[in-house]
């Protein structure tokens, strides 16, 4: 029998349970070394070869497959959406542009075949959430009919707007049909955008009981945003910890290393930080990666006073941002990933008063596409830049009524309040800000922004 007002699932999960407390609960209350459950359990059973290699073979498999089947048949379909599939990985595992580029195109092509191919439209779709074309992406979830593709597309698409009720009903029909660590992961980031922290650890703890042996990128990318959310409330070893185990499963997974230098940027470590931009930058080119790493690169400048080498930083972060936004016109270099928000994020950072009407801008629009929290936070910021501080204040008040606990949104908070004379407001806001992240504190600041997963 399911407990009362949970699912069979959940009501399975939990009765499974060997203590009444997570174990991540648990583990969440201390900063320490590594420990079960956090370790990757498979590590002698983990394939030969890199990542990149084995989905470089399912490619040369399935354009060979293509190749072979008779032109416009349903068994070359087939074989170009399961290609498109592979290509949509290697985008992923990357960040590289043109694997996009290369999984429309051939999702494209088994729809001229088979119109109604769902593998070629769910890759259809999620190429279309990586370009932030959200409308696009909900319309072929739904020809998805609530597939378990469906559901993970409107559960991430939901989350990205802001629309909290619909992407936690997504994430949970998700979890109820899949019993995935996938599945649970994207409700963790569904709970935390809601501001459910003891949610977010049971989602987190059941997707790494339930990790499979060999889905190496899945296990990096759980425990990377496991340690994001530690990072999050201020348990910096706790989630060197976790991205580092992240690095031990896939070495080189760009997301654990852009964390990792932003925890290091936060404790004051230059040359650490420093490390691991590098480390990034080295295979990063051409990939949605790179204008993060190069920010984060101005923002170590600017800490060490090199004032000019953060500008110069910035300004070549600027121009590929700037490349990204461009309409895609069939050319790699072209296919266009609408980040309005990281563009404004750099023109406000980098504080010049003659970007500031841009920055605000690029805001207002992105505002009307989606109204999640670190949209309305960076909204608030460019209202406030350019001295809009009444609606500054509703723009904040609108990104802390969604439930995000996030300390950054609540300092933002607090700045705007004081700049409208509101101290009594003010203070309160700040203490909120530490209720979330004990140790937020300048250097968190300094450090905000530059993170890959959940918050800035």
């Amino acid at each position: 029998m399911a407990l009362a007002g949970l699912s069979v699932t959940s009501a399975v999960l939990m009765a499974t349970q060997v203590s009444g407390r997570s174990p991540l609960l648990a583990l969440g209350d201390r900063s320490s070394s590594l420990e079960a459950p956090y370790r990757y359990p498979f590590r002698d059973a983990a394939p030969r070869g890199s990542s990149t290699a084995r989905i470089e073979q399912e490619i040369a498999h399935y354009q060979q497959r293509v190749q072979q089947m008779p032109a416009q048949s349903l068994a070359q379909a087939l074989e170009q959406s399961a290609l498109a599939l592979s290509y949509l990985k290697m985008a992923r595992l990357t960040g590289q542009g043109h694997w996009y580029l290369l999984a429309n195109q051939a999702a494209e092509a088994a729809r001229g075949a088979v119109p109604d191919q769902p593998e070629a439209i769910a890759v259809l779709a999620r190429v279309a959430e990586a370009q932030h074309d959200f409308a696009q992406a909900l319309s072929l979830a739904e020809q998805l009919s609530g597939s378990k593709e469906a559901l993970g597309i409107q559960a991430t698409v939901h989350l990205a707007t802001g629309n909290l009720a619909a992407a936690a009903g997504a994430s949970d029909r998700l979890v109820d049909q899949t019993l995935s660590p996938m599945a649970f992961t994207q409700q963790a980031l569904v709970r935390a955008a809601q501001g459910n922290d003891a949610g977010v650890l049971e989602s987190f703890q059941y997707a790494l009981e339930l990790e499979e042996v060999g889905d190496l990128s899945s296990s990096a990318r759980t425990r990377t945003l496991l340690g994001r959310f530690h990072y999050e409330r201020g348990q910096l070893d706790l989630a060197h910890d976790l991205y580092q185990e992240s690095l031990r499963i896939l070495p080189g997974y760009r997301p654990a290393l852009l964390n990792l230098a932003q925890l290091e940027l936060r404790r004051g470590r230059d040359r650490s930080a420093g490390k691991y931009y590098a480390q990034v930058q080295a295979s990063s080119a051409a990939t949605l990666y790179e204008p993060l790493v190069l920010r984060g690169l101005a923002r170590l400048k600017q800490q060490q006073n090199q004032l000019a080498a953060a500008e110069a930083y910035w300004a070549t972060a600027e121009l590929q941002l700037r490349q990204t936004l461009a309409d895609s016109q069939g050319d790699a270099a072209a296919f266009g990933f609408g980040h309005q928000r990281d563009l404004a994020r750099l023109l406000l950072e980098r504080g010049r008063a003659e970007d500031r009407p841009e920055a605000l801008a690029l805001m207002a629009a992105e505002v009307q596409r989606r109204r999640d929290a670190e949209t309305l936070d960076t909204y608030a910021w460019a209202l406030a830049a350019t001295g809009r501080w009444q609606e500054a204040q509703q723009a904040v008040q609108a990104a802390i009524a969604l439930g995000t606990r996030d300390a950054g949104l609540c300092d933002r908070a607090a700045s705007i309040e004081e700049a409208l004379g509101n101290s009594a407001q003010a203070a309160n806001y700040r203490q909120q800000a530490l209720e979330i992240d004990p140790q937020f504190d300048q250097s968190a600041r300094n450090a905000s922004g530059l993170g890959a997963g959940l918050g800035s």
